[in-house]
């Protein structure tokens, strides 16, 4: 295996591109999407709005503490491969190499499924239209943006991202008025918050439920781990973005949660209808229609179609840069580490687009079985790296300090350690673990739901186990772990 002296030269050929605008846009643009203006709805609905903000909060609480964590990491260290090089580094080559082409497998089929609900969104304009030649189109757009250069990717993100938050301002700004009867009629006050069972509703396990759909919602805010690697100034800009998003994500979430909550009551069958091919009855358009908005459902489409590329466009660019870096470490084929002149690692790029278009094409055969699992798949895979960032970071911390290191060395220190990725890690293993609850019903267990639900665990084991008895790795020593920085690069 490489060492990290090794793999320098091939690795600092990647553009410094990104600046600090981008670092942050990144960041937000990963967990404002779909989960907030389609998935709150469903969560008030099962939880109530008492149990919606409590569930996203403990949530947002527990991606602080990741965040922070891979801000200590990337700003020390910032690579390419970041979350997989790390497991690498300071755990075994075995988790490193597992969990890197578990998140490549992650974010290939998630473009899979963001090409399958761009069609499903566009036919709200052109219901007789092509899905395939939709779906051929907005792949070559985002082939096209991750293709020219790492600074068109973050240019992109940034102004996807960006209206993104400037609907849910607008929607904050709009949903007080209502509250307090400037806009829309009457001043509804905290009458819905508490109408019925609310603000909770359903007992631990709609709480539960609800708790796991928040986890998928933030799932994309460690893309700025990725990304660091390709920062312009990692050790400023990093934590600079992590310090902003924790808050606005946050403020953006619980408030908007809130303001959903006051004006809808949790009984509104609406609620429960928020889906992709039902823009229409979104928590956002019902506030905005209810407002005096006539075309709210038009314009949430387009601002959820947006969303769904933005989600596209930075999973090419995640899963593109993994496999890079898997490459330059010996862990993929050889050829996937090829650069252009621009710094993009084409062939990476080019194999992701593929395996995403093969499993969109997997939705036309049959009742679409195959795609349908590949996507429950991928749903762990987010808890699976989250699990694996919090056990890099408490190895790394405890083999710094192991080896005489001073802590003051560290460009940005996540604070509250060893309980933050403590706290994270045992979080995470609750919502892995909690996944099981929705297969039961009635005392019954689904079990093809149940094993869609666990497959990329298995997957994971076989990976991990698979390249630890081939390459006859270990669990690194403390004083083994390889502490050189990169931050200067």
């Amino acid at each position: 295996m490489k060492t990290s002296q090794e793999k320098t030269p091939q690795a600092s050929q990647l553009k410094k591109g990104l600046q600090a605008r981008h670092m942050t846009m990144i960041a937000l643009g990963g967990a404002i999407g779909t989960g907030l203006f389609l998935a709150s709805g469903g969560a008030i609905a099962g939880a109530g709005p008492g149990g919606a903000l409590l569930a996203y909060g403990a949530v947002g609480i527990m991606v602080y503490f990741l965040m922070t964590s891979l801000g200590e990491l990337a700003t020390y260290s910032p690579e390419p491969g970041s979350f997989s090089s790390y497991a690498g580094r300071f755990v075994d080559p075995a988790l490193g190499f597992a969990m890197g082409w578990n998140y490549w497998y992650n974010w290939a089929v998630t473009i899979a499924a963001e090409l399958a609900a761009a069609t499903l969104i566009i036919k709200y304009w052109f219901p007789d239209s092509s899905s395939f030649l939709w779906s051929v189109l907005f792949l070559a757009i985002l082939f096209l943006l991750n293709a020219l250069s790492v600074r068109a990717y973050g240019e992109a993100e940034y102004w996807f991202a960006l209206i993104k938050i400037v609907t849910v301002i607008l929607f904050l700004v709009i949903g007080v008025a209502m509250i307090f009867g400037v806009m829309g009629g009457e001043a509804v006050g905290f009458s819905n918050f508490t109408a019925g069972d609310a603000p909770f509703n359903g007992g631990f396990l709609a709480f539960l439920g609800v708790f796991m759909a928040a986890g998928f919602s933030f799932q994309g805010t460690e893309l700025i781990g990725v990304a660091a690697g390709e920062s312009e100034n990692p050790r400023r800009n990093v934590p600079r973005a992590i310090r902003q998003v924790f808050w606005r994500i946050l403020i953006f979430y619980i408030l908007a949660i809130f303001v959903i909550g006051l004006l809808i009551p949790y009984t509104d069958p609406n609620l429960l209808n928020g889906g992709l091919d039902q823009i229409g009855v979104s928590p956002f358009t019902l506030v905005f229609e209810r407002a005096g908005f006539a075309f709210a459902a038009a314009v949430m489409n387009a601002i959820i179609l947006t969303s769904v590329l933005s989600a596209g466009n930075s999973g090419m660019y995640a899963s593109t840069r993994m496999l890079y870096a898997l490459a330059i470490e010996g862990k993929a084929p050889k050829f996937l580490a090829k650069l252009t002149r621009g710094g993009v690692p084409i062939n990476a790029l080019i194999m992701t687009a593929a395996v995403g278009m093969l499993a969109f094409l997997a939705s036309f055969f049959g009742d679409g079985v195959v795609y349908s699992w590949l996507l429950n798949a991928s749903g762990m895979c987010g808890f699976i790296t989250w699990v694996g960032i919090a056990v890099s970071h408490y190895r790394f911390r405890r083999a710094f300090v192991k080896q005489g290191r001073s802590l003051d060395e560290l460009p940005y220190r996540a604070r509250w350690f060893p309980f933050g990725p403590l706290f994270a890690f045992a979080l995470c293993l609750v919502v892995i673990v909690g996944q099981s609850l929705s297969t039961i019903e009635n005392g019954n267990v689904d079990w093809m739901g149940f094993t869609a639900t666990y497959l990329s665990v298995p997957l994971f084991l076989v990976l991990w186990f698979g390249y630890k008895l081939a390459k006859s790795t270990k669990v690194i020593p403390l004083e083994e772990c390889d502490l050189s920085g990169r931050g200067d690069e």
